[in-house]
C-alpha cells in the first residue's frame, strides 16, 4: 500500500509541476510524453516510482533558493523514505564535479530531485508552490 501512495503522489506532483509557470520541465516516467512512458507503462503498471526530477526556471539560484524556502520537504539527499526529501544536485551532491562533467551526468544546474513521499497530497503540493514562488523573487 504504501509504494501505491508513493507512485500516486507522485504522478499528481509530476502533473502539478507540468503546469507550473516557474517550472521549465518534468522528467517522470508516469506522464504522458515522457521518452520513458511506454516502458513505464509496460515495466511499471502499478505506478512509476516515487522519484522525479524538475527544472526551477531561473536555473541554478532559482534551484537553490526553492531548497532553501522548503519548510515542510526536507532537504536530504537520500530517496524512498515515507516524508517527501528534495535536493539540488548542482550545488550538492556534484558540486565538485565541473559545469561540463555535470551535464555529461545528466545534473542541470536548474534541476532539482524529488523522492516523493506518502503525506498528504495537499501538503506537498502547498509546499513546491511556495517554495517556487520565493525562487522566482530576484
Amino acid at each position: 500500500v504504501r509504494m501505491d501512495r508513493h507512485c500516486a503522489n507522485a504522478l499528481a506532483v509530476a502533473k502539478f509541476l507540468q503546469g507550473h509557470q516557474q517550472v521549465a520541465w518534468v522528467n517522470y516516467p508516469g506522464l504522458a510524453g515522457n521518452k520513458y512512458y511506454a516502458l513505464a507503462q509496460r515495466y511499471l503498471p502499478k505506478g512509476a516510482s516515487g522519484l522525479l526530477n524538475f527544472g526551477v526556471k531561473g536555473g541554478a539560484r532559482a534551484g537553490e533558493r526553492f531548497i532553501e524556502a522548503a519548510q515542510f520537504m526536507s532537504h536530504l539527499a537520500n530517496i524512498g523514505d515515507a516524508k517527501t526529501l528534495i535536493i539540488h544536485p548542482a550545488s550538492t551532491t556534484h558540486r565538485q564535479m565541473s559545469d561540463e562533467d555535470q551535464l555529461k551526468a545528466g545534473v542541470t544546474p536548474d534541476m532539482v530531485r524529488m523522492s516523493v513521499g506518502i503525506e498528504t497530497l495537499e501538503d506537498i503540493l502547498w509546499d513546491i508552490d511556495q517554495a517556487l514562488a520565493q525562487a522566482a523573487k530576484a
